[in-house]
């Protein structure tokens, strides 16, 4: 799908998953916007996969025409009715009629554990170039070596998956106390999962789909049937990857939200309403499996676009009371924590209990990075708490170019603005140069600015040597 866009424009989705979401779900709802499928079928070709295809169909949910999808391998699909979860309502349930709303379920587990199945092995296991996985499952490390036969995994779309599939590792180590290294996938279940993944990342990025936005997402009740036995709903893997992402109460009784939808939700949704002056361009709908739910068990898919308006995401803010820290552990512990991946990290002077001074320790750190930071904040200084506030931010995108000046190459941060870009040249170039050449840092920060703004217009003269 193609369309002419004004300069400052970009194409932008927003996902209605109120019904639930799955990846297979989302597959289709791309290819019902427009996605083609030959996409599908050359990312299976270069993922290895012998036997394996995409079946696309027209289907029917309650009053709603939708597109279904399913990952064949040898002509049928594969549903991992050895490793999804079966739904209990109360009623004896056939696996053919009861199933959960997709398929895309990438069931971890511990290895060295017995899981008996709830259900026959219809699959014949022998099929793609890992067959050799096929009795244990693939680690994590296995998955993100398959993903790598696409690509470069520092590629937008393919390093998507894999954070998927890490987030969904962690979830199941978190779940079962295990190292993430011990978690396996099953072969079948990782197979169609790394279709519906791959392919979802891949297929927003074909469409030009710059942002994804997705709603809050159904949270039932009830119980389902696993490999580790009998569960509650929402499923304790899909309850970790749900952690910062907005959710509402689901009269639902059935498995809504699949450990691979929270995935893909996690990584890629940016918020959960469309944004200021979002214009609808086209509208897919991605079919699920179940049809017993009180809505049509579709997810769908609304493309369109905006104008240049601020992105956002979902950080985690941590803070902690300091009153017998010494300056030099305070500065040592932001330091640090910076260094290990914290978006920002402060402290402010406070006022504590019985007068005494101290200060509030700050930081604010992706979802996925906030454990390990609280374990350095424990290890590296006297707290006995942390708190932790979800919060949203709005944040312009930004990236670095580099800019010549009399004095020396600097690097421009540049923002995108609803005004127009800006840039501000990094200090630390700044610094050295100035140094290097004996000179004021204002001098070569004014040439930086005076060069990247030739550059922005187009002029080509030199700037005269100092």
């Amino acid at each position: 799908m193609t369309s002419a866009r004004a300069p400052g424009v970009t194409r932008v989705a927003f996902l209605d998953a109120s019904a639930g979401l799955a990846g297979d779900m989302l597959l289709g709802a791309l290819i019902d916007a427009g996605l083609p499928v030959a996409v599908l079928e050359e990312l299976i070709d270069r993922l290895g996969f012998d036997d394996v295809t995409v079946r696309v169909q027209r289907v029917m949910r309650g009053a709603l025409a939708a597109t279904k999808v399913d990952v064949c391998r040898g002509g049928r699909p594969i549903d991992g009715c050895d490793d999804v979860h079966q739904v209990l309502t109360g009623q004896a349930a056939d696996h053919d009629h009861a199933a959960p709303p997709g398929h895309s379920h990438a069931h971890a587990h511990a290895h060295g554990h017995d899981h008996p199945h709830d259900h026959d092995d219809h699959h014949d296991h022998a099929h793609d170039h890992d067959h050799e996985h096929a009795a244990h499952g693939r680690t994590l490390a296995d998955v993100l070596a398959v993903l790598a036969r696409a690509g470069d995994l520092e590629q937008a779309p393919l390093k998507q998956a894999a954070e998927a599939f890490r987030a969904l590792a962690e979830a199941e180590a978190r779940v079962h106390g295990m190292p993430i290294e011990a978690i396996h996938f099953h072969e079948v279940g990782a197979t169609d999962a790394l279709v519906d993944i791959a392919g979802v990342c891949l297929g927003l990025q074909h469409l030009g789909i710059a942002a994804l936005y997705v709603s809050p997402l159904p949270w039932g009740s009830g119980t389902v049937r696993t490999q580790h036995g009998l569960l509650s709903i929402p499923a304790p893997a899909t309850v970790w990857l749900l952690a910062g992402l907005p959710t509402m109460p689901s009269p639902e009784t059935y498995e809504q939200v699949t450990p691979t939808g929270a995935a893909l939700a996690r990584v890629l949704a940016v918020g959960s309403t469309p944004p200021p002056g979002f214009v609808v361009e086209q509208v897919g709908l991605g079919a699920g499996t179940y049809e017993g739910g009180q809505l049509p068990n579709v997810v769908r898919l609304i493309v369109g676009q905006v104008g240049e308006v601020p992105g956002t995401d979902t950080a985690w803010l941590l803070e902690t009371n300091l009153d017998d820290a010494s300056g030099q552990i305070v500065a040592r512990a932001a330091e640090r924590t910076l260094a290990l991946g914290a978006l920002d990290a402060w402290f402010t002077p406070v006022t504590m209990k019985k007068g005494r001074p101290g200060v509030v320790l700050s930081a604010l750190v992706r979802p996925e990075d906030a454990a390990r930071i609280e374990a350095l904040w424990f290890a590296e200084t006297p707290t006995l708490g942390i708190r932790r506030t979800v919060t949203r931010r709005s944040i312009l995108a930004r990236h670095h170019e580099t800019v010549a000046t009399p004095f020396g190459g600097v690097r421009m941060k540049v923002r995108g603005a609803p005004g127009g870009a800006a840039a501000t040249p990094e200090f630390d170039d700044c610094a050295e140069l100035a140094n290097r050449h004996d000179v004021a840092i204002q001098a070569v920060m004014a040439a930086a600015q005076a060069a990247w703004h030739r550059a922005r217009d187009g002029e080509t003269t030199r700037p005269p040597s100092p």
